[in-house]
């Protein structure tokens, strides 16, 4: 039977090297995973280059399965093919292309011929699917090329840095890693589990650190914490509380006295800072509020001051609510939008100051590129929504109605504090050091942002 063929091609503004180079390094096939497919990378070795092979795990239909890739017909700076060695398909290859148009532009063609399982018979029930999954999903991927080599290009002057996470394998930290990666930048992890080559332990409750292999560092990023969408019991307020007071007094404290001490330390933090305020706009000098999240919040900053005593330039990016169909707070909302029965929480007025997970990224990347950056950044969008707003837009962009309204008490009553503080309180807040410092925003609107991580624009 014929293959089925589909080509995308997309102009990108960089020259040829440089965006085959951004393919070539590792977090590229990271980056490049459409987040509302339920794919998990489970090895990747060799690179892109013959012989290399890629295992993912994938989601075709209700059961999970492995998918095995191997890569040939390497030829550096123009081309990779990517070969099917099992998987869902009958028979699948994907051809990468990389072509000059002029010295700052390039032409990037992914070529994909397949052939369906069960013959005729698969065509005529999947054929269509097929078409509009792999459609969505190469739109979505040479988008995010493009944004991500602009990203990188504004700094390629800058040295290449050596870039310390904490929770490397978090929702975030797995993408920024990733991000870093791809732009030339050397990345390790800083994990509770074993070290490695591209990993170093600690453990914040025992203030166990290998602090020999943090000597050269150049930069730090803070992200480990004890996740909040739980209920709070007493020992889960104390483990909130103790990951991230611990967590950051160790390692700045580790920090700040090395010989080769990093330049900068981004530590984490979140817009629940201040606390439940409102219509009034909040931005970087606002003060705390006085809510568990707000005393959480301040007690987190204040637990970095060893690095900044030593001088270090400290960063706090207050980070806002991340969307992303990955992970998160959006997540457990998808499925009951997409049923037709998500609405606003309450009355709808407090005000969600959300962030696409790529602007979540880019603006850490910004702090760590910008020296001028100092103390509190806010990390969201410059135009925060109601909840009613952010309720309408989401049902707006999958295409459902938006009818049907939870009540406050019914969130209270369920879920405690933890409800009223992250789902009811309401912090309207604008990223004025991002805007002041320059940082070119990819979804400054909740609709166009929304659409993108979900890929629904333009279908």
């Amino acid at each position: 039977m014929k293959p089925e063929v589909r080509q995308y091609s997309t102009r990108i503004t960089a020259p040829t090297q440089q965006v085959f180079d951004w393919h070539e390094r590792p977090g590229a096939l990271t980056r490049l995973m459409p987040p509302w497919e339920a794919t998990t990378i489970l090895s990747h070795t060799g690179g892109i280059r013959d012989g290399a092979r890629v295992v993912l795990r994938i989601r075709p239909g209700l059961f999970p399965m492995k998918w095995s890739i191997r890569h040939q017909e390497y030829l550096h700076g123009r081309q990779f093919l990517d070969v099917q060695e099992s998987g869902p398909f009958a028979r699948y290859q994907h051809l990468h292309q990389f072509a000059s148009e002029d010295n700052h532009t390039t032409i990037l063609t992914d070529r994909l011929e397949y052939t369906l399982r069960f013959g005729r018979l698969g065509r005529l029930v999947a054929g269509g699917f097929a078409r509009r999954k792999f459609d969505r999903a190469f739109r979505y991927r040479h988008q995010l090329t493009q944004r991500d080599l602009a990203d990188h290009q504004l700094h390629a002057h800058k040295p290449r840095l050596t870039v310390l996470i904490s929770g490397p394998n978090g929702l975030l930290g797995t993408q920024l890693a990733a991000f870093l990666s791809t732009g030339g930048h050397r990345v390790i992890g800083l994990t509770r589990g074993r070290s490695s080559e591209h990993m170093i332990h600690w453990n914040p409750e025992t203030g166990e650190i290998d602090a020999a292999r943090l000597e050269g560092i150049d930069a730090v990023v803070h992200l480990a914490g004890e996740p909040i969408a739980a209920l709070w019991t007493g020992s889960k307020r104390m483990a909130i509380i103790a990951s991230r007071v611990l967590g950051t007094e160790l390692l700045a404290t580790t920090i700040a006295q090395l010989k080769q001490k990093p330049t900068v330390m981004i530590s984490a933090s979140a817009v629940g800072f201040y606390g439940d305020r409102g219509a009034e706009l909040l931005d970087e000098s606002a003060g705390a509020g006085d809510l568990f999240l707000s005393a959480i919040a301040q007690r987190w900053e204040e637990s970095a001051e060893p690095a900044r005593q030593a001088g270090i330039r400290v960063v706090h990016p207050r980070i806002g609510l991340v969307l992303t169909p990955a992970g998160g707070a959006i997540a457990p909302m998808l499925l009951p939008f997409r049923l037709g029965v998500g609405g606003p929480l309450g009355n709808g007025q407090q005000f969600w100051s959300w962030i696409t997970i790529d602007d979540t990224i880019g603006g850490i990347h910004h702090a760590l590129m910008n020296e001028d950056i100092h103390g509190a950044m806010n990390l969201v969008a410059p135009n925060p929504a109601t909840n009613r707003e952010f309720s309408r837009t989401l049902a707006s962009v999958l295409g459902r109605p938006c009818a049907l309204a939870v009540p406050a008490f019914a969130l209270k009553t369920a879920l405690g504090q933890m409800g009223k503080e992250l789902l009811l309180a309401s912090q309207r807040v604008t990223p004025q050091v991002l805007l002041a410092t320059g940082y070119r925003f990819r979804h400054p609107e909740l609709a166009q942002g929304l659409e993108f991580v979900l890929g629904k624009d333009e279908e």
